[in-house]
């Protein structure tokens, strides 16, 4: 019979509170590293004791963190009551849990015998792999080497027929958390190369099939288990993902601190030691990275041992040439017999990555190994063929990122491009993003390669994706400090000067698209105009479209929307109009709904809304502010008069995912437009009291921007309302405001207001900049 009690699910009501119980309680000491988190482990071992009195037929086992004696500060109890059959196991069991919950413990537990346990095990593998860790804590011995002996026998005899299984539930754990080498904010215990799996190059290691848990592997779980002891320490709460706001105080918990020499940005003093969050991040990338390769390696050593291969007829492996010099050998490349013997030319690193990535055949380590001891490093210009390996990997999809990631490992990529140590694992302090600078180029250029069919120069599209963001981390703009670095690292690969020219020209432009889209009035021509200046011809557009997109879908959800998406390619479409005919296209015609009719005339259409009322002045922060109260944020606006009619139009999207609904929203807005009190002060109401934080908001203006209007930008903190605050203010100060572009960037906005008139006189730009920061 199996007795189970339930897990006391709710836990303490404050973990603040559960910390005071378990240090009064149970006597838990603090502090990270291993020494510890041994401690820990003693100190719950001796409280443990204290509750179940030693006897024959009984005895209780530790599993997970406490059977290794690896207890993080906040982390859980995994017990097992074992039993032989003695009657009363219920009341044993609860004079056990009961005392752990009120200490304020969080609790997993089991009430088994020794066959109930191993039939569990043998029917759930994380079970049979928890077992794996049990240790005895008080009771009878016999009974609890009985089940640990025949656990540990069971899975060495089953292991390579569970792997299958427990590999496609980690892939499915991975896909949720991805990867912590490449995560900005990852979990270090779900994400792959997280401790969860070292728990699995353990089991690895436990059933023989190789060894795993090799010593940078061993050193790299350490550290890691350091990183989460002084998360939990820092938070004050189990936690395992490494926010960004918790990376300096984990940094200095764990002493990573540095003399700061200097910052651009003049957030701190040169000279001063600060904490290196940026260090932490990295040392945790490098961590999980060993982790990972060898889980990697230990699951490819498990599916040899489970199926073998097709064998020649000596019974040994069959080799299968998939390249030149590269042959598939037990599920692996390897490099051919001819390409050992002979002196290896330098492109030959290249070519077996672009093998691995094409077929999506992992390289063997010791062929890694072999290619960073004896490849000769590449000459400057790099050859044809290695220039053509290039190309082909990046250009391989779902392939690059693990060939990339395989030979990075090993030190091939620094000898390919020696700027990538700069770049290997650099933080992204930007909330859009979602990876690591080198992770994020890599992703880059495979989400370039589905474009690939799109552009005249697909080669060109590549390198300009793996090089576009190569200057963030050093002083400046890095479009700009990055267009000699690529241009650098083109020049080498081989380009001719024309190319070199465009892949600097990808990196200085490669956020004109969006920023242009979202930030300007396109029916003007002068954006037209300097946009197409710019680009200088259609096939560099092309390109440059397609890596728009590249970089957003590797950027992450929050980089791209469909309003985006369709404002690029509307702002492409023009451009494209001007560089094949040279004439500027017109401008489109408002709505002819808003121009019969009584007023006022309130159309709804999907994403955009329509208003046409009598009189001008302070419709478009009237509209604004409707829109704001149905919770709708303004993607673009544009206010003219026509025909004695004064009208906007406006562009939408829902501030919280669903849309309001249109028959009160179109009753407000035809009420406020007609001048009812009411609306309007629901209106300020409800402004007022959405005011954004962060930064101090800044105003910057730009005179050659349109036409007919001077440009004020304002750049501030996001907010519900912001629109029609700034708008009031706007109108209340005397500017007549033709078009307005709203860019949310994260927390923050770029607000671009298209001001008719030139409003050259310094003072009063002066008076209208303070009237909208005020507002703000």
């Amino acid at each position: 019979m199996t007795s189970l009690i339930k897990k006391n699910a709710s836990g303490p009501a404050d973990d603040g509170d559960a910390n005071l119980l378990i240090n009064e309680v149970v006597g838990v000491p603090g502090g990270i590293g291993e020494a510890a988190r041994r401690g820990r482990a003693a100190a719950y071992d001796s409280f443990l004791r204290g509750l179940l009195p030693a006897r024959d037929g009984v005895a209780l086992l530790a599993v997970g963190g406490l059977g290794r004696r690896q207890c993080a500060p906040y982390g859980d109890l995994d017990l097992v009551l074992l039993h032989a059959g003695v009657p009363g196991t219920d009341e044993l069991a609860a004079s056990v849990w009961y005392p752990i919950w009120d200490a304020g413990l969080r609790l997993d537990h089991s009430v088994r015998t020794v066959a109930e346990a191993l039939s569990v095990a043998q029917d759930d593998v994380k079970v049979a792999l928890g077992l794996l860790d049990a240790r005895l804590i008080v009771g009878d011995q016999a009974l609890a080497d009985a089940l640990i002996r025949t656990a540990a026998d069971h899975w060495r005899r089953t292991a390579v027929r569970h792997l299958p299984g427990l590999r496609e539930v980690t892939e499915a754990r991975w896909q949720a958390h991805g990867e912590l080498a490449f995560l900005l904010e990852g979990d270090l215990k779900e994400a792959a190369g997280g401790l969860r799996d070292v728990g699995l190059l353990r089991a690895i290691s436990a059933a023989g099939i190789t060894d795993a848990l090799r010593p940078a592997v061993r050193a790299a779980h350490l550290r890691l288990l350091d990183t989460r002891d002084a998360l939990h320490q820092q938070v004050g709460r189990r936690v395992d993902r490494l926010v960004a706001q918790e990376r300096d105080g984990v940094a200095t918990l764990l002493g990573l601190r540095h003399l700061q020499p200097g910052a651009s940005d003049g957030a701190r003093r040169p000279g001063t030691v600060v904490e290196d969050g940026d260090a932490l991040l990295r040392r945790v990338a490098g961590d999980a990275r060993t982790v990972s390769h060898a889980l990697d390696d230990a699951f490819r050593a498990a599916d040899r041992l489970r199926s073998g291969r097709s064998r020649g007829g000596n019974g040994r492996p069959a080799r299968r040439p998939v390249a030149r010099d590269v042959v598939e050998h037990d599920g692996e490349l390897v490099l051919a017999r001819t390409a050992i013997g002979a002196r290896p030319d330098p492109s030959l690193s290249l070519r077996v990555a672009a093998a691995s990535a094409t077929t999506r055949i992992p390289i063997a380590r010791a062929t890694c190994e072999w290619l960073a001891a004896y490849c000769p490093p590449l000459p400057a210009p790099w050859p044809a063929e290695a220039r053509a390996a290039l190309i082909t990997l990046l250009g391989a999809g779902a392939g690059l990122v693990p060939a990339w990631e395989t030979c990075d490992r090993y030190g091939l990529v620094d000898g390919w491009l020696p700027e990538w140590t700069r770049l290997r694992s650099l933080p992204q302090h930007n909330p859009v993003h979602r990876f690591t600078l080198d992770r994020h180029l890599v992703q880059t250029a495979h989400e370039a390669s589905r474009h690939a069919r799109e552009v005249e120069r697909p080669d060109l599209l590549l390198l300009g994706a793996l090089l576009h963001d190569i200057g963030k981390g050093l002083p400046g703009d890095h479009s700009t400090v990055g267009v000699p670095v690529a241009q650098a690292v083109a020049t080498r690969v081989g380009l001719p000067a024309a190319e070199v020219e465009l892949i600097g020209k990808l990196v200085r432009l490669h956020l004109l698209l969006p920023d242009v889209a979202t930030r300007r009035d396109l029916s003007d021509p002068v954006t037209i105009a300097s946009v197409a200046e710019a680009v200088g011809d259609t096939g560099t557009l092309d390109v440059l479209h397609a890596l728009v997109r590249a970089d957003a879908a590797a950027t992450g959800p929050a980089a791209w929307s469909d309003w985006k998406g369709r404002l690029v390619a509307e702002l492409v479409a023009r451009v494209r109009t001007a560089l094949d005919t040279g004439v500027l296209p017109e401008p489109p015609a408002p709505n002819p709904e808003l121009l019969a009719g009584p007023l006022p005339v309130v159309h709804l259409t999907g994403d955009r809304v329509s208003v046409a009322a009598a009189d001008r002045r302070g419709l478009l922060a009237t509209v604004a502010g409707c829109l704001a109260l149905h919770r709708l944020e303004v993607i673009s606006a544009d206010a003219s008069a026509v025909d004695g009619r004064a009208l906007v139009e406006c562009r939408v999207q829902p501030r919280y995912g669903l849309p309001p609904d249109p028959v009160p929203l179109r009753a407000d807005l035809r009420r406020a437009v007609a001048g009812d009190v009411s609306v309007t002060q629901r209106l300020r109401g409800r402004a007022l009291a959405s005011r954004g934080g962060g930064a101090a908001p800044r105003v910057v203006w730009h005179r050659e921007a349109a036409t007919d209007a001077v440009l004020l930008e304002l750049r501030a903190a996001d907010a519900a309302g912001l629109l029609y605050r700034v708008a009031c203010a706007l109108d209340e100060a005397g500017a007549l405001v033709r078009a307005a572009r709203i860019s949310t960037l994260g927390a923050d906005v770029v607000d671009a207001f298209y001001l008719v008139g030139g409003w050259p006189d310094d003072a009063t730009r002066a008076r209208l900049e303070a009237a909208v920061l005020a507002a703000v």
